[in-house]
C-alpha cells in the first residue's frame, strides 16, 4: 500500500474537530488505497482565544509555529490547522512556519466565486463573525446577525469545541436561525466557519444553503497529500 505525504495537524481546537478530520482523512486514504501518515500535536483553544482577544497576531503565530516545528521534526511535510479562529494570524504564521500550511480560507473564497454568491452570513466564534472571516471576503456582502444571535452562535460553538459533542437541540436552534437570516435578511448562503459544526451538521441533515469550511478544507488537504484524485472523495 502506498503512503501519502506526512501531514502535521495542529489539534485541540477543539478535540471534536480534530477527531473529525482524522476520521475523514483516514477514510479517504483507505478508499484510494493509501496509508495515512499523520502527526497530531495538541494545542489549547483557550490559549488561542487569549491571543485573539488581545489582538496579538504575532504571539498567536509564534504559539502555533511551535507545534508545527515539533511536527516537522517528527516527519511532517505539510501542516494544517483544523479550525477557523486561529487563521486570525494566517499571514504572520505563513511568514514563520517551517512547513507550508493548507489554508482553510482559500478554498472558501474559491467556492464563493464559483457559486457567484453575493450576500452571506457567517456562523462561527464571535471573533470570526465580527471580523468577517478576518477580512478575507471582500467580494461578498457580509450580513451580520443581531447581537443576541451572535451571542447564541458563539456560545454554542464554544460549547461544541469544549465538549466535543453536539445535541439535537443545538442543531435545531442553529437551523432555525439560519432560515431566519435567509428570509429576513436576504442572505444567499450561510458560511459554516467553524470546524466543530461537523458535530451537528452533515450532508444528511442540512436543509439550508451553506458553505461548509470543514468539507472544503479536507478536500484541499487531500489534494495536497494525494494529488488531484482526491477531488473525487467529496
Amino acid at each position: 500500500m502506498k503512503t501519502s505525504r506526512c501531514l502535521g495537524l495542529v489539534g485541540g481546537l477543539g478535540v471534536g474537530a480534530t477527531v473529525h478530520y482524522y476520521e475523514r482523512l483516514a477514510q479517504a486514504h483507505e478508499a484510494q488505497g493509501y496509508a495515512l501518515d499523520i502527526i497530531i500535536s495538541h494545542s489549547e483553544m483557550s490559549q488561542v482565544f487569549e491571543y485573539v482577544q488581545s489582538n496579538d497576531r504575532d504571539g498567536l503565530a509564534e504559539y502555533l509555529a511551535g507545534y508545527i516545528h515539533r511536527m516537522k521534526a517528527a516527519g511532517a511535510v505539510i501542516a494544517a490547522i483544523p479550525a477557523v479562529t486561529p487563521h486570525f494570524c494566517v499571514h504572520e504564521l505563513n511568514a514563520i512556519s517551517p512547513l507550508p500550511i493548507v489554508s482553510i480560507l482559500d478554498p472558501v473564497i474559491r467556492e464563493l466565486g464559483a457559486r457567484a454568491v453575493r450576500r452571506v452570513a457567517i456562523f462561527g466564534t464571535r471573533f470570526v463573525m465580527e471580523s468577517s472571516l478576518f477580512g478575507h471576503l471582500p467580494q461578498v456582502e457580509i450580513i451580520s446577525a443581531l447581537p443576541q444571535e451572535v451571542d447564541y452562535i458563539h456560545n454554542t460553538y464554544v460549547e461544541l469545541a469544549r465538549t466535543g459533542k453536539g445535541s439535537e437541540e443545538q442543531r435545531r436552534n442553529l437551523t432555525s436561525l439560519a432560515r431566519r437570516l435567509l428570509s429576513r435578511d436576504g442572505v444567499d448562503t450561510i458560511i459554516l466557519a467553524g470546524t466543530d459544526f461537523a458535530q451537528l451538521f452533515d450532508d444528511t441533515n442540512i436543509d439550508f444553503p451553506c458553505i461548509d469550511c470543514t468539507a472544503l478544507h479536507l478536500l484541499a488537504i487531500l489534494k495536497q497529500l494525494l494529488g488531484e484524485t482526491s477531488s473525487n472523495s467529496r
